[in-house]
């Protein structure tokens, strides 16, 4: 196992440069996820990890060593593509002990490690079929095998649940947690579903335009996002937005209620302030906005909420047994501690008082 850092890295190609000095170092043993938009660097930037790509300048160190000028085997990671890449006329078996082809350990101790592998990934019954018996599933395991095999530094993912249906995703989430959680190796696991990143990272890393735009745990980017894109980004449904000025007394919106919110920051400078589906009240004490509710998504347990507001369309949550009426006026109100204000310029998160 080991660590990884990235050093003020750029990748650009010819005059596009997509990925723009950035840097990241990953504890020994940790659970990173790139999570963005398509086109952010996620992906460039586990390739250029691996060594499928060279950057145009700046550092990737594994284990304290530069590996800028190593080979993908020198490197000693291990990639699981979204598109599994196994052999469909080989066995399990086959499959997974490909990964062990250039290694100089004697055949005994090659069988000895496919055999562990394949015990931890409970495919040992499995090991005599062919890709064509398994399901999707198990065809995802039998990559992340073949990648377990090598014993490497640093697992690549990349995308590797995307092709799965929503119920499968789900239990192999669970399963490469469950993974992580046995063998301890460091994983950078790349996708665009940020459910996926809140669910397996120990941090997650929010890209976009080729740049890091936060790091943290879960629960850190949720509660504390560092600008408006992080915050529209995690969690879902996304964070509302109230366009409003900076007042004496809070922030006065266009429908002129003030919310009760003190920030460090100008009189007069246009913000916008966030409230997640969540932490909305309903017709409860203190509300700054009404609206009228225009579409409902039951969900079982709650019910998602649209509502046309002076401030355009909102999304709240209600519970699942007695939700409003289509058409019903509703009064919505936030705890001022799940409030955030964001520069309406810059996107920044703005300090409060």
């Amino acid at each position: 196992m080991a660590g990884l850092d990235l050093r003020n890295l750029v990748k650009a190609y010819g005059r596009t440069e997509v990925l723009h000095g950035i840097s990241l170092h990953v504890d020994d043993g940790e659970f990173v996820v790139l999570v963005g938009p398509s086109g952010c660097g996620k992906s460039t930037t586990l390739r250029l990890i691996a060594g499928l790509d060279e950057p145009t300048s700046g550092d990737i160190e594994i284990a304290d060593r530069n590996v800028n000028r190593l080979e993908p085997k020198d490197r000693n990671v291990a990639m699981v593509f979204q598109n599994y890449a196994i052999y469909p006329h080989m066995t399990v078996r086959k499959n997974i002990g490909f990964g062990l082809r250039t290694s100089r350990l004697p055949k005994r101790e090659k069988e000895k490690r496919l055999e562990e592998v394949a015990a931890i990934l409970e495919m040992t019954d499995l090991l005599e079929r062919k890709p064509a018996q398994l399901s999707g599933g198990q065809r995802q395991r039998v990559a992340i095998g073949r990648a377990m095999v090598r014993d490497p530094d640093v697992f690549l993912f990349d995308e590797p649940l995307s092709n799965l249906d929503a119920q499968l995703r789900t239990l192999m989430r669970l399963e490469i947690k469950k993974l992580h959680q046995r063998v301890g190796n460091t994983i950078i696991f790349v996708t665009h579903d940020q459910v996926e990143a809140m669910t397996m990272a120990d941090r997650i890393v929010i890209m976009n335009d080729g740049n890091i735009l936060q790091a943290g745990t879960p629960s850190d980017v949720y509660y504390n996002p560092a600008n408006r894109f992080v915050a529209q980004f995690i969690g879902a449904p996304s964070m509302n937005m109230l366009p409003g000025l900076v007042a004496p007394d809070g922030v006065r919106l266009r429908n002129g209620s003030t919310v009760d919110v003190r920030i460090d920051a100008r009189e007069g400078r246009p913000v916008e302030v966030g409230v997640r589906p969540d932490d909305f009240i309903l017709d409860g004490p203190d509300p700054f906005i009404e609206g009228t509710v225009v579409v409902r998504e039951p969900l079982g347990h709650e019910t998602l909420v649209y509502l046309e507001t002076p401030a355009g369309e909102l999304t709240a949550k209600a519970g699942g047994r007695t939700p409003p009426e289509l058409g019903q006026r509703l009064a919505l109100g936030a705890d001022t501690a799940s409030i955030h204000v964001f520069d309406a310029s810059t996107g920044e998160s703005v300090r409060r008082r």
